[in-house]
């Protein structure tokens, strides 16, 4: 059990109470799969779901009441709000009200959740969610499920726009502010790189008078002045945490010595990928300033593991690198890179980079002259194509769906080949990487 709350005491905070308000409350879900006996439910409005249609079903699951919008049903008990999406973020606030344990934030264009990955590596009894809860569902989901023993929470936050993370901070307020980096990430949405930079900021707007920023040391967008502590972490540069003589080695793998205030120590991540090392210095710049000791950072950092679809390296007749997650031109880059070191004939699977606005065209075409300069064999671009196939020239190839690229696919792979699959979410890439890999592990001839 997390929480302790009677359900009249929140309908007090909320909105209007619609029945008896004795019963317990002992969590908070948004999701009536995973109903627990004494979960308040809330209705989410979303996108592409209602949580109204699923009242029925959380109750009979042992919900002890629905967070609804007036009119939206007649279950009693229930608490009627006139948002369900503000009413999430306001039991956030209540229990971060009752936490008084260090919290982390982090932000950033990239390497947002492989950061928290580490950081909840790094810190022993930390809180972060496991999967990557970043939005306004996400954020108020992992502070409320935040366990009462916990070190210090952890809290991965994205943002679209301007506002995204001011809306959040009622849920946070955090003692340590972490932007990862600024990239050319949803462009589409953000208008330009400055209002990029000013959205990330918010985060360290955030801050109490006495917290700390860790921001990249190379970001000159970023040297703003705050109330609190800047530190600054990187690779190969200057700054307050830096991962210096870095190495990658066949598997894809980082090594590399950690300079910081409290020391240097030799780290060797078992997450790959040649962007790590940054993600790693800054979550040590991070746990540093919650006061963890750099022996015990260094040890997580060496033992952590990353979040499902992110550079997920499988081995068999053929290697597949299942980084099917997300996809702007940072990770894009970063994943071609870290393949071409990995040895064997080398293949790309694509998918469109969305959201890049205005810069959509001439970044797909970046990445095909990228993949055809590293010596890739193919680029197949599944769907829509700004540029990339022709950009990567004879090793370029468009395909309309995963299952063409599957098909061409089977006729083409060699064994001892190398194939990342990369996208945006919306391309739907994973379920490629999954039979990939089942054809990877198979015997010629169909069996397993």
């Amino acid at each position: 059990m997390t929480l302790d709350w009677k359900l009249a005491a929140v309908a007090a905070r909320l909105g209007q109470l619609v029945g008896d308000g004795d019963s317990s409350i002992s969590g908070v879900t948004t999701d009536s799969r995973f109903v627990s006996k004494g979960d308040l439910f809330v209705a989410v409005v979303g996108e592409t779901h209602d949580g109204h249609d699923f009242v029925e079903g959380a109750v009979a699951a042992g919900a002890t009441a629905p967070v609804v919008e007036v009119g939206r049903t007649g279950f009693e008990p229930r608490i009627e709000v006139d948002s369900t999406a503000d009413a999430l973020l306001d039991l956030a606030a209540m229990r971060r009200d009752e936490l008084t344990l260090p919290v982390v934030a982090v932000t950033g264009s990239t390497g947002k959740t492989t950061t928290k990955d580490m950081l909840a590596a790094a810190i022993p009894g930390s809180w972060a969610s496991p999967a990557s809860y970043n939005n306004e569902v996400g954020v108020p989901l992992t502070v409320l499920q935040t366990p009462n023993n916990a070190s210090t929470l952890v809290v991965e936050m994205g943002s679209r726009g301007r506002g995204h993370l001011n809306w959040l901070m009622p849920a946070v307020r955090p003692s340590v502010a972490v932007i990862t980096n600024l990239g050319v990430v949803h462009l589409e949405t953000f208008g330009d790189t400055e209002t990029l930079a000013d959205a990330k900021w918010e985060i360290v707007e955030g801050l109490a008078s006495d917290g700390v920023a860790v921001l990249p040391a190379d970001e000159p967008r970023l040297r703003r002045p705050h109330p609190g502590t800047t530190v600054t972490f990187g690779v190969e540069t200057d700054g307050d945490v830096i991962a210096r003589d870095v190495i990658i080695d066949s598997a894809g793998l980082a090594s590399f010595v950690l300079e910081t205030p409290a020391g240097e120590r030799q780290v060797s991540l078992s997450m790959p990928g040649i962007h790590q090392p940054a993600n790693a210095a800054a979550a040590t710049a991070a746990a540093l300033a919650v006061g963890v000791d750099l022996e015990l950072i260094t040890n997580g950092l060496n033992a952590a593991s990353g979040s499902r679809w992110r550079m997920e390296i499988h081995r068999g007749r053929f290697t597949v690198v299942n980084d099917a997650y997300n996809a702007n031109p940072t990770s894009v880059e970063a994943a071609l890179r870290t393949v071409a070191g990995l040895g064997g004939r080398r293949i790309a699977v694509l998918g469109m980079m969305a959201e890049l606005g205005g810069i959509a065209a001439s970044e797909h075409k970046r990445m095909g002259r990228l993949a055809a300069s590293l010596g890739y064999a193919a680029v197949l671009m599944v769907g829509e194509d700004p540029g990339l196939v022709k950009a990567a020239g004879g090793i370029g190839r468009g395909v309309t769906s995963p299952d063409q690229a599957l098909e061409i696919l089977s006729g083409f792979i060699r064994e001892g080949d190398t194939i990342v699959v990369k996208a945006s979410r919306s391309v739907g890439l994973e379920v490629l990487a999954e039979q990939l890999i089942d054809m990877a592990d198979s015997v010629p001839g169909g069996t397993t």
